[in-house]
C-alpha cells in the first residue's frame, strides 16, 4: 500500500512545501557523489546526522535539525518527498506559510527527540525528513479524515490504484510504524520507526489548536472531513474567507 496522489486542491500556492522539497533534493544531490566512498559519506553523516550516542557526550545537537534534510538513498528521498507533496499543500493552506514552516520544523525536531530517547546509546546515524512529514500526516488526519487519497496496491503480478479515505490510509500507516517499532531493534540500522510514531503524534497534537479555532467537530461537519474547496465558504464557528542505476555501497544508517 503506497499513496500516489490525492484529489484535494489547495486554495493557495504551497510555496513552503515546494521549497522544502527543493531543499531536500538539492542537499541530497550535493553529497550524492560521495555515496561511492564509504569513508567520505560517513563523515557527512557524522557531521550532520542525528547520532544519539554523540548527543550523550554533549555533542551533535545540531543533528536534530540537519538530519531532517539528509537521506540515505534516492528511493528514500523520493518516497519522503512524495508524501510531503501529497499531504503538505493542504496543511500549508490551512496553517499559512509561516505557521506551516514552524509546524514542520517542530514536528521534525520532536520526532528526532523521540528517536533519541528510544535509542539513547545508538551510534547509528539517523537521517531523513519523514519524522517531520509524519507530523504533517498526523495533522492531516485530524483536519481532513475523509479526504480521498489514491493508493497503489501491488501483490506479485496484481496491482490496482484504489481511492480510500485518509483516515484509513493514515491509520494503517501509523499502525505499521508502531508494529515496526516494537518489532525492530532501535539501536540498529534500518527504519527509525519511533521517530515516525513520535512525529505523527506530535503533528496531530500541534494541530489541535487550529482544529478548535476552525470549529472542532463542527468543522468536520461543514467540510464533511475534506479539505475545503478553494471557492467555497463553510459555516464553521469562525467564518472562513474564500482564498484565491546500480546500487551504491553505502554504510548502515537509520532512515526516518
Amino acid at each position: 500500500m503506497f499513496p500516489i496522489r490525492d484529489h484535494n486542491p489547495s486554495g493557495r500556492t504551497p510555496f513552503v512545501t515546494y521549497i522544502l522539497i527543493a531543499a531536500n533534493v538539492l542537499i541530497f544531490l550535493s553529497y550524492w557523489p560521495l555515496m561511492q566512498d564509504e569513508r567520505a559519506i560517513m563523515q557527512v553523516y557524522f557531521d550532520y546526522a542525528l547520532i544519539p550516542a554523540l548527543v550523550n557526550e554533549g555533542l551533535g545537537f545540531s543533528g536534530f535539525f540537519t538530519s531532517m534534510f539528509l537521506h540515505g538513498s534516492i528511493m528514500h528521498l523520493l518516497g519522503n518527498m512524495l508524501f510531503l507533496f501529497i499531504f503538505g499543500d493542504n496543511m500549508e493552506d490551512e496553517m499559512g506559510h509561516v505557521g506551516f514552516t514552524l509546524f514542520y520544523l517542530a514536528a521534525g525536531l520532536g520526532a528526532g527527540f523521540i528517536h533519541y530517547i528510544s535509542a539513547p546509546g545508538s551510534q547509528v546515524p539517523t537521517v531523513g525528513a519523514s519524522g517531520a512529514i509524519a507530523g504533517v500526516m498526523g495533522g492531516y488526519l485530524l483536519l481532513f479524515p475523509k479526504a480521498r487519497v489514491d493508493i497503489f496496491i501491488f501483490f506479485i503480478v496484481f496491482f490496482k490504484i484504489l481511492p480510500i479515505p485518509a483516515w484509513i490510509m493514515l491509520g494503517l500507516w501509523f499502525a505499521m510504524q508502531v508494529f515496526g517499532g516494537f518489532g525492530s531493534p532501535s539501536d540498529e540500522g534500518g527504519v527509525a520507526y519511533w521517530a515516525h510514531v513520535g512525529g505523527f503524534v506530535i503533528g496531530l497534537v500541534l494541530t489541535i489548536p487550529l482544529w478548535l479555532r476552525l470549529g472542532g467537530p463542527q468543522y468536520w461537519t461543514s467540510t464533511e472531513g475534506h479539505p475545503p474547496h478553494p471557492e467555497a465558504t463553510y459555516p464553521t464557528v469562525q467564518s472562513r474567507i474564500p482564498r484565491s542505476g546500480p546500487r551504491s555501497r553505502i554504510p548502515k544508517v537509520r532512515r526516518k
